[in-house]
């Protein structure tokens, strides 16, 4: 029997109307080998996109350990993909993290990658992102109009 490698491709976007301003997320995370699809967009409440864009990474590796389990977590290949150069070149170790509220978030991502086999983030142009940056907008969308 032959170990197959686990993978899961994470999808992620993070928005701030009026930046900051009322704020949301989005994530889509497929399983690789025909695995299901899940999508999510959440409304945050005040933030800026840079917060935003960390708590769509938050959201999308705890979701993973919830849906895998910790056993096949531990052994998963995790590849996320956002459109935020910053965020990524950040969490690649290639920038520095100088805004206190972001270091918080930075921590917090460097502590979950902790429960997977190894975590990859990849920017992606904004063309490659449509499906997370259209649940961040139907998020903000919802809560927005429950304020008309």
């Amino acid at each position: 029997m032959t170990n197959q490698l686990i993978k899961y491709l994470i999808h992620t976007d993070g928005g701030s109307r009026g930046n900051p301003g009322p704020a949301a997320i989005g994530v889509v995370i497929e399983k690789s080998g025909g695995g299901s699809k899940h999508e999510y967009g959440e409304f945050l409440g005040h933030a800026t996109n840079n917060e935003a864009e960390y708590k769509a990474v938050i959201f999308a590796l705890k979701k993973v350990k919830q849906l895998a389990g910790k056993a096949e977590a531990g052994q998963a290949v995790v590849e996320v993909h956002a459109d935020s150069e910053l965020l990524c070149k950040q969490l690649n170790g290639e920038y520095k993290v100088l805004d206190e509220k972001i270091q918080k978030l930075f921590l917090e991502i460097w502590n979950l990658r902790l429960d997977f086999g190894e975590v990859v983030f990849k920017h992606v142009p904004r063309e490659e992102n449509k499906e997370a940056d259209r649940m961040v907008n139907v998020a903000l969308d919802k809560e927005l109009n429950k304020l008309l």
